[in-house]
């Protein structure tokens, strides 16, 4: 009988240390900065039994975005030229947008909503993501769908 899996979206803030590890670990791999599993987990501090424990299990939000539709919505101040500086960034990064969405500002505060194709990105979305966030008068940003 097949088991049905449950996935959480959870703030790594929260999360316990052994779950940040495994990630470090499989970040050495992936990159090659460590040859083998061995030399990976004694870098990071943990034992092989719990990398293999929790590996499958474990994966940043921004993993297999390649070739995907992501949807990012944006409260940014009503600044002029941030939507545009956004939009640079986007573009630096190698995204495709597919769509933009504002609202009127109220309060000063607008709403934005960019949907963008990854098919051709050179950075990570995770490295994107904190592009965007860095800018000054972004006040939120959160990916709201993935396909």
């Amino acid at each position: 009988m097949r088991q049905e899996k449950d996935f959480f979206i959870v703030d790594k803030k929260v999360l316990p240390e052994i779950f940040i590890k495994v990630m470090e670990v499989k970040k050495l791999l992936e990159s090659r900065k460590e040859k083998t599993v061995q030399d990976a987990v004694n870098r990071v501090g943990i034992s092989r039994s719990a990398f293999y424990k929790y590996r499958d299990s474990v994966f940043p939000l921004y993993e297999n975005t390649i070739g995907k539709t992501v949807t990012i919505a944006i409260v940014t101040e009503d600044t002029p030229g941030l939507l545009s500086a956004i939009l640079n960034d986007i573009a630096f990064a190698g995204a495709n947008v597919l769509t933009i969405n504002q609202s009127v500002p109220v309060n000063s505060i607008a709403n934005v909503t960019i949907t963008i194709e990854t098919n051709n990105m050179n950075d990570s979305l995770g490295v994107l993501m904190d592009r965007l966030e860095a800018h000054d008068k972004v006040r939120d940003l959160r990916i709201i769908a993935r396909e």
